[in-house]
């Protein structure tokens, strides 16, 4: 049994998601208890610093390349944190598996750019601080055999849910809404994962400019609003919704840009364009998954999505015959979840085993995923 933590840091930027776990075996044998969960803010003015690096036109590589120890320093201090919340010394963590703060993906290669995709939150810092091995960049070893680098938890999730009897369909909703398709009694190779859409994404920037929060609690916004349907209909033409798998997104094409434009185009109330929003989020979920769904499915929702009331009615709605859970409901956390599948994936490298999942990813090969500091 090995002591690891687990660091997730999403599209979102809510915060530093930080899992302390127990982890035996490898493989399907893999065992795993949460210790410990939180997440911990990230300062304002280092928020502030990560979207100047988001957006094309206000980043250089001056900030990047400091940013990237910056985070390295604020992973650490989860590190830290987390273990304290506990009671044991990071020196008793056998490793650290930090998925790091995503600046940039880029899944298709353009004319004149090629397929990549950048995290930064320097390992060598998380180590130092720690002294601890810490295993880190997951998605670069799957895009170099040709796939999206993304979505990178299926592995972990055929691990933990997978089922004799039922088809699991294990949907994210962070910024980016990603999905899991696992059939009944599925070996890996009959795994599909890919993004759905937009998840949080819009609705949290809408929050942001009308009401200066960071996103809407509980979905009180939208349920005061009405969905517009002209927008929806126009929404839902996004050719990324009907776009076949395997396929991946984020910030380059629903985040703040595609939202400003939402705004200046569209005369709405707030509330009408947070509740239209977030249909358009429970639309393209199930836009995704209606070809998936047989009589024995269940939909285990994730992520900070999954405590907005009012999104999770209208994935009901438009999902009548299945059975919608959050991750609550069945024993596990919906916050946790990613940054618990990076303790797995990181457990897998460190026993030289593959864990990314070809039929996601598009991938010609599965492969030992993540690059190792080690602390000596």
């Amino acid at each position: 049994m090995s002591y690891a933590v687990g660091l997730m840091s999403g599209t979102s930027l809510d915060g530093i998601d930080a899992a302390l776990v127990e982890i035996s075996g490898e493989d399907e044998e893999t065992t795993i208890q949460l210790l410990a969960f939180e997440t911990y803010p990230i300062q304002k003015e280092t928020i502030k610093r990560i979207k100047k690096v988001l957006s094309i036109e206000e980043s250089n590589v001056e900030l990047i390349c400091s940013l990237n120890v910056e985070l390295g320093y604020a992973f650490a201090a989860a590190v830290k944190k987390i273990c304290k919340k506990k009671g044991i010394q990071v020196e008793q963590l056998d490793f650290v598996a930090s998925h790091g703060q995503t600046v940039y993906h880029l899944p298709n290669a353009k004319s004149n750019q090629f397929s990549s995709t950048l995290q930064i939150g320097e390992s060598a810092i998380i180590c130092e601080e720690t002294k601890t091995t810490v295993v880190s960049n997951f998605r670069e070893r799957d895009m170099a055999l040709g796939g999206q680098g993304a979505p990178i938890v299926p592995y972990s999730e055929f691990i933990l849910y997978r089922d004799k009897k039922r088809m699991r369909l294990l949907q994210n909703i962070g910024g980016i809404g990603n999905v899991t398709i696992i059939p009944k009694n599925a070996n890996l190779n009959q795994v599909i994962a890919f993004d759905t859409g937009p998840g949080n994404m819009i609705i949290d920037e809408l929050c942001r400019h009308f009401y200066q929060v960071e996103y809407d609690k509980g979905g009180v916004y939208a349920a005061a609003g009405k969905v517009n349907q002209e927008l929806l209909i126009q929404l839902m033409k996004h050719p990324f919704i009907t776009k076949s798998y395997p396929k991946t997104t984020g910030r380059e094409e629903f985040g703040a840009d595609f939202t400003k434009r939402l705004i200046g185009e569209w005369v709405i109330k707030p509330n009408d364009l947070i509740a239209t929003a977030t249909q358009f989020t429970a639309s393209s979920i199930a836009e995704n998954l209606k070809q998936f769904i047989d009589e024995n499915t269940d939909l285990i929702v994730a992520g900070g999505g999954s405590y907005n009331d009012t999104l999770i009615g209208m994935l009901k709605s438009e999902l009548p015959t299945v059975n919608v859970q959050i991750q609550e409901e069945i024993g596990y956390s919906s916050e946790a979840k990613e940054a618990i599948a990076m303790t797995i994936l990181g457990n897998q490298t460190l026993h030289h085993k593959p864990s990314n999942v070809p039929s996601a990813t598009g991938a010609s090969r599965r492969a030992i995923l993540g690059k190792v500091t080690y602390y000596n």
